[in-house]
């Protein structure tokens, strides 16, 4: 089938509006919020192609029809929310269809009895909480992207909001879902609490940043509006006492909405004027919610925590300016500047938190640069470990020097977190830039999810070249600009 004849199927199928074949509107899903393509694109350069066309369903029935009809003329797609991702997960490499989600935006049942909703995976992730909100319930899922992302896309790339500590990350929170196989079958899962028949392909599908599937349908936990809460603001001698408070806060079973840790470097930048944090140059912002009774007894123990490792309770301001500014892009700041700023999210046990951490900071002013900047934070704590959340940072000068170093730091982040026993990847997902970490992620288990990604889609129809699956046969070598050490 040629180009020509898909295009004109598919306008017949979803009407001729919602197929998208001029240049301009292509270029802008050419990319994602990856900062390596927003560098390149600086200097106006793509790092993969212009997908080929973009065409936009309405309903599950149709995406079923397009996959089909893709698959007939052997021409991949590309599963799109609305482009926030930070990996380049939708980055076309051979002019791949793009599958643009977000006509299919409505909430189709709350299940007040159940605590559950059903929701179509192009709704806005802003939308969708505004209106459980106003039916007294919330998602528990609210990443520094929700105005920009979509419910599908929280699946599909296994995320995590501000407030995970408490509610779970994304995959504790799906419950069923329905989703369109390369096949063009549509699979079902039933939203039931718990299951015991066989391994969960719930769990496959969720992560999988549509290279298995396009999810359509998703059926998640919602809770009751917290009644009250409590914001605890402190003050630290160091990092060490800091994570050290917020393991115990989780292993002693306290279900807090918030913790967020920062370093000395992202403490002095929120804290300015508080004395306290002139001599503890450590904050924590911990809140706690829910019934009155459960929130005066957490705030209580959290208190008397905080007492054991020399910690200072101050004013609130620093938590209520964040809280305020909570889905502002930083990175994008930074970038409009002529900076290279670029953020990693990676999860640790707590045993080898704070090693990680030294070691990171060690090898980067060392072998990068005397300009790098290199700070953390610790926003998603559970009881066996803890996100760590950094920023990287070159300033202003010619690419051609910029991005070897921006490389390296990749090497020095990822390889480190690897030799710590860490994950790679705490919620922004893989896409195509953590794709030459996914065998030392995974091991054995990378050749397992090759087997399943050759047996499902064997024409490599959905979304290939990501999660460290290889490319189609004529596709551009995705790294090719990128250099020897990845």
């Amino acid at each position: 089938m040629s180009n020509r004849d898909l295009v004109s199927e598919l306008s017949e199928l979803v009407g001729a509006e919602n197929v998208l074949v001029d240049e301009g509107s292509r270029a802008g899903y050419a990319h994602d919020r990856l900062p390596y393509a927003n560098f390149r694109a600086r200097e106006g350069a793509l790092v993969g192609t212009l997908p080929g066309l973009v065409v936009r369903p309405a309903t599950t029935e149709q995406v079923s029809a397009i996959v089909g009809k893709a698959s007939k003329a052997d021409h991949p797609l590309i599963p799109y929310g609305s482009g926030s991702g930070v990996l380049g997960g939708i980055i076309p490499l051979g002019g791949e269809v793009m599958l643009d989600m977000q006509r299919m935006n409505r909430i189709l049942k709350i299940d007040r009895d159940n605590h559950l909703v059903t929701v179509e995976a192009g709704m806005n992730g802003e939308v969708f909480e505004d209106a459980l909100n106003a039916e007294g319930f919330t998602s528990g899922h609210l990443p520094q992207s929700l105005t920009i992302s979509t419910v599908g896309g929280w699946a599909a790339c296994r995320g995590g909001g501000q407030e995970s500590s408490r509610f779970g990350k994304i995959e504790n929170i799906v419950v069923g879902l329905k989703a369109v196989m390369p096949d063009g079958r549509v699979l079902e899962i039933r939203p039931l609490p718990k299951r015991a028949s066989g391994p969960s392909v719930l769990d496959i599908i969720v992560g999988s940043e549509g290279t298995l599937a396009v999810i359509t349908e998703l059926t998640l936990r919602i809770w009751t509006l917290p009644p009250a809460e409590e914001a605890i603001v402190l003050a630290l001698p160091d990092r060490t006492a800091a994570l050290s408070l917020a393991k115990r806060i989780m292993q002693a079973g306290l279900h807090p909405r918030i913790v967020r840790l920062y370093d000395e470097k992202e403490t002095a930048s929120r804290t300015e004027g508080i004395s306290a944090f002139e001599t503890r140059p450590v904050m924590a912002n911990i809140v706690v919610c829910g019934e009155e009774a459960i929130v005066a007894a957490e705030a209580a123990l959290v208190r008397e925590f905080a007492k054991s490792v020399d910690a200072v309770e101050t004013e609130t301001r620093p938590f209520d300016e964040w809280r305020a500014k909570r889905y502002v892009s930083i990175t994008k700041q930074w970038l409009d500047k002529g900076y290279y700023n670029d953020t990693l999210e990676v999860s640790v046990n707590w045993s080898k938190a704070s090693s990680l951490y030294d070691t990171i900071a060690a090898r980067i002013a060392a072998e990068v640069s005397k300009d790098a900047h290199f700070s953390a934070h610790w926003s998603h704590v559970y009881p066996e470990g803890v996100c760590q959340y950094m920023t990287l940072r070159l300033p202003p000068m010619d690419q051609s020097a910029a991005l070897p170093l921006h490389e390296k730091m990749w090497d020095i982040v990822n390889g480190e977190t690897l030799a710590h026993g860490g994950s790679i990847a705490h919620h922004h997902g893989s896409g195509l830039f953590r794709g030459p970490w996914m065998d030392g992620e995974h091991g054995v288990g990378m050749d397992i999810l090759r087997c399943i990604k050759a047996s499902v889609d064997p024409q490599n129809l959905f979304n290939p070249g990501k999660l460290g699956f290889p490319p189609r046969a004529g596709s551009i070598d995705p790294y090719r600009d990128r250099g020897a050490n990845v």
